[in-house]
């Protein structure tokens, strides 16, 4: 336990370390002689229990307490008062002081009362830490019953009947990413975004599809709109993720036994739907690309592997590609690949088959194909008829 003493006085402050440590040496005990010190310990340390003097120069013990409760919720606090103090003892338990010790302090009475206060701690510790466990354990349960549900599974005789009625009507909310990579972080994203969002707008609650989808189900308030939950949603999502994703949503349903059908037509619409991304991210994993691009086109450079350069998918880099260049991959690359065998055929000393290789072409009569497609003129035949001039 982690216990602050304030007491002006420093033979009571230090007599009243001396007992808690001997008697409970796991126990921390931080000092300070002013209400004003004592605010940043509370402020700099995990304070559990802070024991105070009520009369001090600058502040009183009540003020440090009332002050400090809206900051500091679950600290306990005890009193310390000599007898003429008595009433704001009294004041003090009615504020909510865990409890007052009279001044000269009995070694036996202090130590009685830490050892009270420090088994409450480890009971509303343990209870807390079973309560959250217990509302982990629901959550999880309910997902993994949705999720069979949603799927069309049979859930056993796991009864569905309080949700269906907390949710007379409600909507659907998918999302969908797409990634090769593991994307626990972005799940955990979606599905802390999605639940503020359902919150906000009415209830309900969020649950795992698969490894890369997660479906909401939200019931929304009076006056709450779905589109409006779907564009905060997008509009989150794309400056949180760092991946492509999809969102698609249900019309207003009323029928659980629907549900299994109406993922299932949002899983096939997601087939032909255009991923959402972060624009900002796809700017600069285009610009990572095509300066990869430049300083490697005379290697083997396939579509997937600058993909993976920049950590998206190929079929979305390819999408993205084109979006922000203008060109498709394959046609960026042999165009830049070709240019610079222009400036290569320049110089007279270097064969047709090294300018092949040093533009990223093992075989010599695959480049003189693709030299000829593009400029209407062999590789040979451009250089012999003066360069530039030849292929305008």
């Amino acid at each position: 336990m982690n216990i602050l003493v304030v007491d002006d006085e420093p033979i009571i402050r230090d007599g009243i370390k001396r007992t808690i440590q001997s008697r409970f040496p796991d126990h921390t005990v931080h000092l300070a002689p002013s209400p004003e010190e004592a605010a940043g310990v509370l402020r700099s340390q995990p304070i559990q229990l802070v024991l105070t003097d009520i009369l001090m120069p600058g502040m009183t013990g009540l003020e440090l307490m009332n002050v400090s409760r809206g900051l500091h919720p679950n600290v306990k606090w005890v009193v310390i008062s000599a007898h003429s103090e008595f009433a704001y003892a009294q004041e003090a338990v009615r504020l909510g002081a865990r409890d007052y010790l009279l001044k000269p302090v009995g070694k036996d009475q202090l130590a009685e009362l830490i050892g009270k206060i420090s088994d409450e701690l480890e009971q509303e510790t343990q209870v807390s830490e079973e309560a959250e466990l217990f509302k982990s354990s629901l959550k999880y349960l309910r997902e993994a019953v949705f999720q069979r549900w949603a799927s069309g599974l049979d859930i056993g005789r796991i009864d569905m009947l309080s949700v269906i009625d907390s949710h007379p009507q409600f909507h659907l909310v998918m999302v969908k990413m797409d990634s090769d990579r593991k994307v626990n972080l972005e799940h955990y994203i979606i599905e802390n975004v999605l639940t503020e969002l359902i919150e906000g707008s009415g209830h309900g609650f969020v649950a795992s599809y698969d490894s890369q989808s997660l479906i909401g189900l939200v019931t929304l308030a009076e006056g709450g709109r779905i589109d409006s939950l779907i564009a905060d949603l997008k509009s989150h999502l794309k400056t949180y993720l760092r991946v492509p994703f999809q969102v698609m949503h249900t019309g207003l349903l009323s029928d659980f036994e629907a549900i299994p059908a109406e993922v299932q037509r949002m899983r096939q619409a997601s087939a032909t739907q255009v991923y959402d991304h972060d624009t900002r991210g796809g700017d600069k994993a285009i610009e990572v690309a095509l300066q990869y691009i430049k300083t490697h086109y005379q290697d083997d450079l396939s579509l997937e592997k600058v993909a993976s350069v920049v950590f998206l998918n190929p079929v979305y880099f390819s999408q993205l590609f084109k979006q922000k260049t203008g060109q498709g991959f394959k046609e960026y690359v042999i165009h830049l690949r070709l240019e610079q065998a222009k400036q290569l055929l320049q110089n007279p000393t270097l064969k047709l088959a090294d300018i092949a290789e040093r533009i990223g072409y093992q075989d010599m009569r695959h480049f003189t194909q693709v030299f000829r497609k593009r400029f209407g003129v062999t590789p040979t035949e451009y250089r012999q008829g003066g360069g530039a001039e030849s292929v305008r």
